[in-house]
């Protein structure tokens, strides 16, 4: 077994629960193996929805239950689950929901990962239906393979505490650095766990990137991730840079209505509200780079999307981000310079513009969407180049030429 580490500091991300579940099923996530399913199969624990509990409701083998219970073990060893991370990347904290285990929740847990190449992993099985089952001889040979009991540990064994039936969480920080691409969870001796929430943000292999198609910087899966907002009433704004095409309007960020809103509303001479206020979201790009493209989609926001929007973007070091979260962001205004000039948007419609960075030619590090005066974005999306394919491409493209302000060009 590896090295158990010592309780690390308190990471840049003071609440981890508003990054991306890496693990969850709608993002990919994958149960590989589970050593026992008998009352409830592994693959609960990743769904994207909170778990439940129906009172009377039985399967052959017990009482139905939303989580992974195994059988009460009468042999030696304890259970554990492997699986595959949908977003991979760098884990920040780690949630183990027992909502509604209350007598049968696993008293405690460890959590281990690992960085496995696709070729390492290699063929695993599919599971089938689990219920009632446990990992067979050949199962446990297959898995044996990637050698799980030696991976790194996230989080040492630790009791796991009781809260409210209905919510129970029990978080864990996690000090770590690395990119990972699968976990283990070990429960000690056996029990129920109702959900795994692995909570981080994606890294992308940057070299591997075509230098011919612009990329989306502000993905989630690839490492953006928003660091400041003025309001997230209904939806967080990391719900706009995630994985795939919007679900629903949940599946997007949305502020409150203004209380500022002037009672009668008039336009201005290019059909733009004219209102006092406005709402705001910061997000730092996966990478440095030239934004060429900006995609706006306000799909499902039919009654509630914004009058209009802008976006911004600049250059930050570590230390001049963590100064403007201290203070909300307050940033000069000359630091911003202009990606998309004050658009109309429509409601449930997806906007394709272009930016303005082919004349500015500014490699950013952060961005930020200003809708106004509230409502409702599903998804963001800031497509560009990296900018060290925009260093190998100034000779071929002259319009792709870009200023990099002083200092900076050592970090990229």
């Amino acid at each position: 077994m590896t090295d158990i580490p010592k309780e690390g500091k308190l990471t840049r991300f003071l609440d981890f629960t508003q990054l991306i579940d890496m693990a969850s099923e709608c993002v990919g996530g994958k149960v590989l193996f589970a050593t026992d399913d008998f009352f409830a199969p592994a693959e609960n624990l990743i769904k994207s929805d909170s778990p439940n509990f129906k009172e009377h409701e039985y399967t052959e083998f017990g009482r139905w239950m939303d989580g992974w219970e195994t059988r009460r073990k009468r042999i030696p060893g304890h259970d554990w689950c492997i699986i595959q991370l949908g977003i991979q990347g760098i884990i920040h904290g780690i949630d183990v929901d027992i909502s509604y285990f209350s007598g049968n929740y696993a008293p405690r847990v460890s959590i281990q990962a690992a960085n496995l190449s696709e070729d390492k992993v290699g063929e695993v099985p599919p599971r089938g239906v689990r219920t009632g089952a446990a990992a067979t001889p050949e199962e446990f040979a297959v898995i044996a393979k990637l050698k799980s009991n030696t991976w790194d540990y996230l989080v040492p064994m630790s009791e796991l505490k009781l809260g409210n039936a209905d919510s129970s969480h029990n978080y864990f920080l996690v000090n770590s650095q690395q990119r990972w691409t699968h976990v283990r969870l070990n429960i000690f001796p056996d029990g129920g766990i109702a959900r795994l929430r692995v909570y981080g943000t994606g890294q992308k292999d940057w070299t591997a990137s075509d230098s011919k198609e612009p990329i989306d910087l502000a993905a989630i899966a690839f490492g953006g991730v928003c660091v400041g907002f003025s309001n997230a009433h209904f939806g967080h704004p990391n719900n706009m840079i995630g994985v795939g095409k919007p679900k629903s309007m949940a599946d997007g960020w949305e502020t409150a209505r203004r209380l500022d809103r002037p009672p009668v509303l008039e336009n201005d001479e290019n059909g733009l509200l004219q209102v006092p206020g406005c709402e705001w979201a910061v997000f730092r790009l996966a990478h440095p780079g030239v934004i060429t493209q900006i995609e706006i989609d306000t799909k499902y926001f039919k009654g509630n999307s914004p009058d209009s929007c802008r976006v911004d973007g600049c250059i930050l070091t570590t230390q001049e981000e963590e100064d403007m979260v201290r203070q909300k962001w307050v940033l000069p205004a000359h630091k911003w310079k202009p990606l998309l000039p004050s658009t109309k948007l429509c409601p449930n419609q997806n906007h394709l513009l272009d930016s303005l960075t082919l004349e500015l030619q500014d490699v950013i590090t952060h961005a930020r969407l200003t809708i106004i005066p509230d409502g409702g974005v599903s998804r963001l999306r800031l497509k560009g180049f990296p900018s060290s394919v925009c260093l190998l491409r100034t000779g071929e493209k002259p319009m792709l030429r870009f200023s990099v302000k002083a200092g900076f060009r050592a970090n990229l």
